[in-house]
């Protein structure tokens, strides 16, 4: 089975805010092993067009750090998993979602407020409660 999975990207990062990320990294997967890698701009696509760009590219997961609300939303209506409040190497977090160790927080959410609630929030470099790396 072929999977795609698409990281919001920015220097070899994981980006921490989905709705301004400029370009994602996508691993095309077969047969539990990643098969090739592709940095693709968003041509300044925001927010509620991601999930378009997204299914346009054949993307079956994503992996970002914070997403609002309306986001989680529209990619749930588009049938791409999400897996949110995650930081780091790009590279290293998608071949642990392939090997199935990638942590992350099935709660995360970015409210745009940021009044210092960062609970749900890792565009700050915070850790979601201790529940991802």
């Amino acid at each position: 089975m072929k999977t795609k999975i698409a990281v919001t990207y920015e220097n070899g990062e994981v980006f921490q805010h989905f709705g301004h990320t400029k370009e994602f990294k996508f691993y095309t997967v077969e047969d539990g092993k990643i098969v090739d890698t592709q940095i693709v701009p968003t041509m300044g696509s925001g927010h509620s067009l991601l999930a378009d760009f997204l299914l346009l590219n054949g993307a079956t997961v994503l992996i970002c750090g914070g997403i609002g609300g309306g986001a989680k939303a529209a990619l749930a209506a588009k049938g791409i998993e999400l897996r949110g409040g995650v930081s780091g190497n790009a590279d290293e977090k998608a071949q642990a979602f392939v090997d199935g160790t990638l942590e992350f927080n099935a709660a995360v959410e970015c409210t745009h407020h940021h009044d210092h609630d960062h609970e749900n929030c890792s565009e700050h470099d915070h850790h979601c409660g201790g529940h991802c790396h």
